[in-house]
């Protein structure tokens, strides 16, 4: 039996994070070959007690994984900014600021962007669309056609940004992530012919559990209703903490069993990783081998999910 780690990753810019019980490995290959690796320890939130609750777990982990998320990014994007060229706007600020406060600024604004672009996007449109059927009676068909609104703005989202060729890169090292968990879980030497045989497809991946959490923002946020389209928004974002709890705990028993009806409910995020993972070359397992390497704890039980 194939063991199940807790261990997940993240695709960055020409690199990958790996967050395990214990500390965080970003690893990012710069434009020279050179593999850049940064290690850093987990923060308190995972070893507090709170963080232990069933439903609040959820959230504190839905919240580390943006958190040290961003930053990786941020990090890995610092090593190709001398490369891209400055428009006019850009070389102005960055003479005003100084180079150093120029690139805390777009780091800052990346930050900011990050997170509320999939605020405006997945709440915010979806509530507004909306609007436009406030003749429909039913509060609850009302909030299932706002739902499915927002999963065909995720869906449309997620096919058009993987037709880009830099997003499309950015898959190959998810596919690798998904590879090299895939390898250690089996109890394989982690070496990049044992992990090219893998699948990219994992179940325990991020993006089957950003679909899971649209199906269950449907069942929660039709049991509220407003007609004022402001607290409609407002109030989706105070359930949000709600919904990332379910969507967790059921995230989490399905990780846990190999059956007919959890692979039913787990197939509609695999079938998303078509878009979000690419086959990936051997520089990016590579990566991916060095990112896993370094949060392997070594007590084996601790990383079991």
């Amino acid at each position: 039996m194939n063991k199940k780690t807790t261990i997940g990753g993240q695709a960055l810019i020409e690199g990958i994070l790996m967050r395990g019980p214990e500390n965080t490995r970003t690893v990012v290959r710069k434009s020279n070959k050179e593999l850049v690796i940064k290690d850093e320890p987990l923060g308190t939130e995972k070893k507090s007690a709170i963080a232990k609750i069933p439903f609040v777990r959820g959230v504190v982990n839905f919240w580390e994984s943006m958190k040290y998320g961003m930053a990786a990014l941020n990090y890995s994007a610092s090593f190709f900014e001398d490369e891209a060229e400055l428009s006019k706007t850009e070389k102005w600020l960055n003479k005003k600021l100084g180079k150093e406060n120029f690139e805390k600024l777009i780091l800052g604004t990346a930050t900011v962007l990050g997170i509320v672009t999939p605020i405006v996007l997945f709440i915010f449109l979806p509530t507004l669309l909306a609007g436009f059927f406030e003749s429909i009676e039913s509060s609850l068909l009302r909030n299932l056609v706002e739902g499915l609104m927002r999963v065909s703005i995720f869906l449309a989202f997620v096919i058009i940004t993987s037709k880009q060729s830099d997003v499309k890169r950015t898959y190959m090292y998810h596919g690798a992530e998904h590879k090299t968990i895939y390898c250690y879980e089996k109890g394989l030497p982690l070496t990049v012919e044992n992990v090219r045989k893998q699948s990219c497809h994992h179940p325990r991946c991020g993006t089957s559990f950003m679909f899971v959490v649209m199906f269950v923002s449907i069942l929660v946020f039709s049991l509220f209703s407003w007609s004022n389209p402001l607290v409609r928004v407002a109030m989706r974002l105070a359930l949000l903490p709600v919904v990332v709890g379910i969507s967790y705990e059921f995230n989490r028993f399905v990780g846990r069993h190999d059956n007919w009806l959890t692979n039913l409910l787990r197939a509609p995020g695999m079938f998303l990783q078509n878009f979000t993972t690419v086959e990936p070359d051997d520089s990016m397992i590579e990566v991916a081998i060095a990112a896993i390497e370094g949060v392997i704890p070594e007590n084996k039980e601790k990383d079991n999910w």
